[in-house]
């Protein structure tokens, strides 16, 4: 594997399929909203179908699970979604991926850390309370906050804390086109939810694996 070693100053992180795996826990609570929505009672929330919307805007998240609803119905849905979703996370957490926290004290000595997700608002400070995650990364951004674009957030974190050589780790397509708009170069993490075939700067199969390749 390559090596990128002093090429970058900082990572800048996505929380889904590259940090953690939330999914079982997230199909779980909208499953139970779905329940309390008359427009939704009939359906059925899977880990497969929350893995195949991971990385997408939140709002962009209902419209392509529920094309059939209106738009006040939709709301209604994702409000209680989004409810449901943050109170079993906070007593249920996701999944870290290996050797996460260990991966990131050693980046941390060499690198500032950031996270950028298209999660909602609330959803990154769980991530950073439920696992003691705080000392690792300066800083944060999130579709939720502004209702920005990834890329736009991505060139925010750069921006407002003045990095002159970031560098991507994200596990979509998504994640890869966020960061080319934002001219971020990009690490794909395979272990994740999607698939990205060129373009990426490097691959990982494991976490830990950055800490061998930066």
């Amino acid at each position: 594997m390559e090596s990128l070693k002093n090429k970058f100053d900082s990572i800048i992180f996505d929380l889904d399929g590259t940090l953690w795996d939330s999914t079982a826990t997230v199909a779980n609570a909208w499953q139970a909203a779905l329940k309390l929505s008359p427009h939704t009672t009939d359906e059925v929330m899977t880990q497969e179908r929350v893995r195949s919307i991971t990385g997408m805007a939140y709002d962009k998240i209902f419209e392509k699970l529920f094309p059939y609803l209106n738009h006040q119905q939709r709301q209604e849905v994702m409000q209680l979604c989004s409810v449901s979703e943050l109170n079993i996370l906070h007593k249920q957490g996701g999944t870290l991926y290996p050797n996460l926290a260990g991966t990131l004290a050693k980046l941390s000595q060499h690198y500032k850390l950031y996270i950028v997700s298209n999660c909602q608002k609330g959803y990154i400070e769980l991530f950073l309370d439920q696992h003691n995650m705080h000392p690792y990364f300066l800083a944060h951004q999130c579709y939720g906050t502004k209702g920005k674009p990834k890329a736009d957030n991505i060139c925010d974190i750069v921006t407002d804390n003045n990095l002159k050589k970031p560098v991507y780790v994200g596990d979509t397509m998504g994640d890869y086109d966020a960061a080319t708009q934002a001219g971020v170069p990009f690490i794909f993490a395979a272990y994740g939810f999607g698939t990205v075939k060129n373009g990426q700067v490097a691959t990982i199969h494991n976490f830990d694996e950055l800490t061998a390749i930066l």
